[in-house]
């Protein structure tokens, strides 16, 4: 069944009913579902034994063969489709919002760069108004609040310490809508912003850091609940000075960012902390700048160009000169990649790619899961769980061949 992009339209008006699908639902794997949506909600959703026959005038659509999952929810993404989150763009920077729509992210958080405080909050402005209208759901803020010896990616000139008085400049100017910052907590000022943040209702994310085990322990302490991509721009794991990760993974109130592109992650260690972790406290992200979606090539993410040689980006000039640059992952590929390299199951993979970062960033009551009275936001693979349909908010985004 090949994909067909339609662009995002109204809802559909009459219901719709989805039959003969393996549906992940709570439950487990339906493996002959049926899951129903009229307007933007979902009005059934059951093993086909258990559900409501459809009625007259119901769109019925087999999709025998297939397998419908919840929309994805990505809480790290810098841009796509050549548009970046980092440009104060409105069109650019929905040109990122429809690239990783169209493959199956239904829900996002929108990522920055470091850059001036002015800059950013320039940024944020714009951003707070997509998420007002309903295109984001809100943004995260990454740098420039890190440390200058794991930068990664962020210019190191504009990095600085976490002076709280700075956090409140970008939350402020967030309107309500900073749902995560990235911050390196050793820093000077590292654990009080990690305490305010925290008591404004903000997600304090450890990451891009330098810390010690007990730094780490402390920031969770005072408040931190996510890991940035847990292994990438911080200490390795040491068996005499295990750093921040192992305090990262060994914290039930931490949940840990993975990029599953096969390139920032050997599986081996990707295995490692699904299984310390749980699948609970996993969420996979893309963490993909502007060239996701796009051919390789050189392209802007932040201050900075970066190269995309053979799909892996690379700041391509000044100090940082080959670090990776973010990803060109979209999420139905991370997903494609969980069940048939990571030996993942269905259930774990759509924890991981949707009920935990949306229940982490409070928008769990209404998407995560295929329930009745949920968005519908629906995403259907075919049998090689490659993506071929995206509903959103009970619109196709994409539509299967002959529906």
């Amino acid at each position: 069944m090949p994909l067909q992009q339609s662009g995002d339209s109204a809802p559909t008006p009459r219901r719709t009913v989805l039959t003969g699908a393996r549906v992940a639902l709570p439950s487990g794997v339906a493996d002959a579902g049926l899951v129903a949506f009229e307007g933007t909600r979902i009005t059934d959703a059951a093993r086909a034994d258990g559900a409501a026959a459809p009625a007259p005038g119901d769109q019925v659509i087999d999709l025998t063969g297939h397998l419908v999952v919840p929309g994805f929810v990505d809480i790290h993404v810098h841009g796509g489709g050549g548009g970046s989150f980092s440009s104060a763009d409105t069109e650019e920077c929905l040109t990122a919002i429809h690239t990783h729509r169209r493959r199956g992210t239904t829900s996002l958080l929108a990522s920055t760069v470091t850059g001036d405080l002015d800059d950013l909050a320039r940024q944020a402005a714009v951003l707070a108004e997509l998420t007002e209208q309903g295109d984001l759901d809100g943004i995260h803020f990454e740098g420039p609040f890190i440390s200058p010896h794991r930068c990664g990616a962020h210019q190191p000139g504009l990095l600085r310490d976490p002076d709280p008085a700075d956090v409140r400049k970008l939350v402020d100017a967030a309107r309500g809508t900073a749902r995560m910052m990235t911050l390196a907590p050793e820093l000077p000022g590292g654990l009080e912003s990690v305490r305010l943040l925290a008591d404004a209702g903000v997600i304090a994310a450890i990451g891009h850091t330098d810390s010690t085990y007990d730094a780490t322990r402390e920031a969770i302490d005072a408040g931190a609940t996510v890991a940035t991509h847990l292994f990438n721009a911080m200490p390795p794991l040491g068996h005499r000075a295990p750093g921040p990760i192992a305090a990262l993974l060994e914290d039930e109130r931490i949940t840990v960012e993975l990029i599953n592109d096969g390139t920032h992650l050997h599986p081996a260690v990707l295995e490692l902390a699904f299984r310390e972790a749980g699948a609970d406290r996993v969420a996979f992200i893309t963490d993909a700048m502007g060239a996701a979606g796009m051919e390789d090539g050189m392209y802007p993410l932040g201050p900075m160009t970066v190269e995309v040689k053979d799909g892996v980006a690379r700041i391509s000039e000044g100090p940082t000169a080959g670090s990776i640059a973010g990803s060109t992952l979209t999420l139905d590929l991370a997903f494609k990649r969980a069940l048939t390299v990571d030996g993942l199951t269905v259930d774990q993979a759509v924890r991981a790619l949707s009920g935990n970062p949306a229940r982490l960033i409070g928008i769990g009551d209404r998407t995560g899961s295929i329930e009745a009275g949920k968005d519908a936001d629906l995403v259907v693979l075919d049998a090689s769980y490659d993506l071929v349909g995206v509903v959103r908010r009970g619109a196709w985004v994409v539509r299967p061949s002959g529906v």
